[in-house]
Parts: C-alpha cells; sequence; structure tokens
C-alpha cells in the first residue's frame, strides 16, 4: 500500500493519485520523478505499476544475439563497435557463420540479428540469410535489423522502407529489434550520431513495421549529452507512437558506456556511476509508457 502523507511530504500527491487511478502522466509529472530525492518512493510507484499489470511474475527469453559485420557508413561519436572495412577488428560474417552460431545457441527461441550499415551487403543477402535460418530452424523467431538498416537497406536499393519490410517479412522476418533510437532530440542526434536515421523516420518505420503485422522492441539511449527533457520527449514520442500503431512489445533503456567513445562528456556523466540514475531512469520509463506492457533488460 503506497503511503498518501510519504508522497505528500515530496510533493508528488498528484502523481500517486494519477498512477493509483491508472491515468496517462504528464511531461510536468515525469519531471517530479526525475527531481524527486527519495528513489524509493519513485521505485515504489514503478512497482505498484508492474504488478498491477503483471503481478509478481518476470518473464525472459534465451536469445542468440549475432552481429553480422561492424563495417558501417555511419561514423557515429558514442559508437566503440564500428570499424572501416579493411580495418584490424572489421569483420563480415557469412550465411553459414552466422548458421554455426544460431546452431550453437542452447536451447535459443529466438535469434537477435543485427549489424552496421555496411556499404556493400545488399537486400538479397539478408533475404537469404533468413531464408536459410528458416528452413534450419523453422520453430525460432527472427528478430533482425534495426529501423535504420531497414533505411539503409532501402537507400542501397532505391525502395521505399515499407517495400524493404514488405520483402524482409516474405522472407521470413518475425520481429524487429529496437536499436538505433537512441535519443529522438535533433539536436543531440546531430552531435552523436549525425548520419543515421533521424528520430521522426525511426518512429515512421516502426509504425509501418507494426502496419504489416511485425512487432518491434523500442530503446533509449541515456547518460550522454541529452537532458532530462530529452529524455521524457523520448518516452512521450514513444507512446504517441504506440497510440498509433500498436506494435511496441517492450522498451528497453540503455545507459551509455564511456570506454573506448569518441563522445565529449561532461565531467559529470564520465563516471563512475551509482546505478542511481539507470534504476530512476527504469522507474519513470515503466510510469511513462502506459501502453507498452514490458521493460525489459539484457543479461549476457
Amino acid at each position: 500500500m503506497l503511503e498518501r502523507d510519504w508522497y505528500a511530504s515530496l510533493g508528488l500527491e498528484q502523481v500517486l493519485a494519477k498512477v493509483e487511478a491508472g491515468e496517462r502522466l504528464s511531461i510536468e509529472d515525469g519531471e517530479q520523478l526525475f527531481a524527486c530525492p527519495d528513489i524509493s518512493a519513485v521505485g515504489a510507484l514503478a512497482h505498484f505499476d508492474r504488478v498491477r499489470r503483471h503481478g509478481t511474475s518476470t518473464h525472459y527469453v534465451i536469445n542468440r544475439h549475432v552481429n553480422y559485420t561492424n563495417v558501417c557508413v555511419n561514423n557515429c561519436l558514442f559508437c566503440a563497435f564500428r570499424r572501416e572495412r579493411g580495418e584490424t577488428g572489421s569483420f563480415e560474417l557469412s550465411h553459414d557463420t552466422v548458421l554455426d552460431k544460431i546452431a550453437d545457441s542452447r536451447g535459443a527461441c529466438e535469434v537477435h540479428i543485427v549489424g552496421g550499415c555496411h556499404p556493400d551487403l545488399r537486400l538479397s543477402f539478408f533475404t537469404g540469410l533468413i531464408e536459410r535460418i528458416k528452413a534450419e530452424h523453422p520453430a525460432i523467431t527472427v528478430k533482425a535489423f534495426t529501423a535504420v538498416e531497414i533505411a539503409h537497406f532501402a537507400e542501397l536499393e532505391s525502395l521505399t522502407t515499407l517495400e524493404v519490410l514488405a520483402i524482409l517479412q516474405q522472407a521470413g522476418l518475425d520481429m524487429l529489434p529496437g536499436g538505433g533510437a537512441e535519443i529522438f532530440a535533433p539536436e543531440i542526434r546531430q552531435k552523436i550520431c549525425p548520419r543515421k536515421t533521424d528520430g521522426e523516420n525511426w518512429l515512421r518505420i516502426a509504425g509501418e513495421a507494426h502496419g504489416l503485422g511485425i512487432p518491434s522492441n523500442a530503446t533509449m539511449l541515456f547518460g550522454h549529452l541529452e537532458s532530462i527533457a530529452d529524455r521524457l520527449d523520448h518516452l512521450d514520442q514513444l507512446r504517441r507512437q504506440q497510440d498509433s500503431s500498436g506494435g511496441f512489445v517492450c522498451f528497453i533503456p540503455l545507459p551509455f558506456l564511456t570506454e573506448a567513445s569518441l563522445l565529449e562528456l561532461p565531467e559529470e556523466r564520465k563516471g563512475p556511476h551509482t546505478g542511481l540514475d539507470e534504476l530512476r531512469t527504469i522507474a519513470v520509463s515503466r510510469l511513462m509508457l502506459d501502453n507498452i506492457q514490458h521493460i525489459k533488460a539484457y543479461w549476457v
């Protein structure tokens, strides 16, 4: 039971009333939650919301993650994964290598396939890969290619993103992962990933996938140059897209990892980090995203 006096003392009585009534929180409510000095109060609200939705059950999926290449035309400053073609450490996996990794996946029911935006890998490479996966592992869920990759394939093939999605679906694509969303704020996106598909088009592509019956995940990269207002705007744009297309299965908040990044961070973001910002961001996300049922964490 949530204690009303406790929340009143924190100035959160109206937020408490909305959460208890199942009403949508405003951006201003989110600002209050991020500013609240008592993180346990924010966490208790999020736990109340979670239990109301799902009881005390927690779900998991055994997933085989495969990166098919780290060669990428986008030179995102935050990315320590990217390599130039031919650079030491660069790789491009063949179909056989990807299939070998899946065969060695120890009971995985889902394969998560993503990679850099390679300048030369054409759409036929990926449709052929999906078809082989489905032929050899017909029961496995193929979750592959972020909205950023879909936009890249469309540019290479002179197709629309909707056409690319339909072709991949015909080959056996089941679901899109949620990567590439980063943070939707245009001025921050221009600083951290200027060549990457912008937030508006990321959301559009997600909506197109949902319209075809392809569900997807959604992410938010936080802890770099973005403000709290940018985080809340990101969450609000996701829930408005969900209002429209309804296909987001879960939301994954991704804390920015500073190691080997070229991004110049403000001093307070350089670490070491306590984990409290991550916990607060998860809790606020749970409360703001009233129409996305699940919050997901990775255990690698």
